[in-house]
């Protein structure tokens, strides 16, 4: 029986950027066959773990969330909120510590401040405001997750029911320009 580095070798098992789940469309995904889509950016220590809880304690919210996992909430950069927008997201989330509960000390703060002088360029760029969320999410606050999620994805679901989400032709994670992210 051949081992991992001889399938790897001979082309069996490994996948190609071409094949990665990143670089594909999703199946049923087109404009008006599924729901809005969702880009959550969650902190690696609170968020990350409240959606791990959620998951683990089986708790029901739509997939329609992407999970992108960060150090902290000040990592995600604005520019991440825009390109995710015009790469054809529907919503974004971006959830961290609770202020004073960051690992990083001061990361969350650094985020509140931030996105609180961003949102109203989004509203300037005719971003509706449900479409973007900043939130504080503990690891023990998995139940707030699901709701949290249940919640956006309902406002979005009105918002494409008034035709007040823009159209797009493109995969939830291929741009013009290419993948969001390539392997390898």
């Amino acid at each position: 029986m051949p081992g991992v580095e001889e399938k790897v070798e001979a082309g069996q098992g490994a996948q190609t950027p071409a094949e990665g789940t990143l670089t594909q469309p999703l199946p049923g995904r087109e404009r008006g066959t599924g729901g809005p889509r969702l880009l959550a950016f969650l902190c690696n220590w609170c968020s990350y773990a409240g959606a791990d809880l959620a998951g683990g304690g089986r708790l029901q919210y739509p997939p329609n969330v992407r999970i992108l996992r960060v150090p902290c909430s000040a990592r995600v950069d604005p520019a991440f909120v825009l390109r995710a927008f015009r790469l054809g997201m529907d919503g974004v989330l971006v959830a961290g510590c609770h202020p004073g509960d960051c690992h990083y000390s001061e990361g969350n703060f650094y985020t509140r401040r931030r996105l609180a002088i961003f949102t109203p360029f989004l509203n300037y760029l005719g971003v509706h405001p449900k479409r973007f969320r900043l939130e504080w999410i503990s690891a023990s606050e998995g139940r707030r997750f699901a709701q949290v999620i249940r919640e956006m994805v309902a406002d979005l679901e009105e918002l494409q029911r008034q035709g007040e989400l823009p159209e797009r032709n493109l995969s939830p994670f291929q741009g013009e320009d290419g993948p969001i992210c390539r392997a390898g």
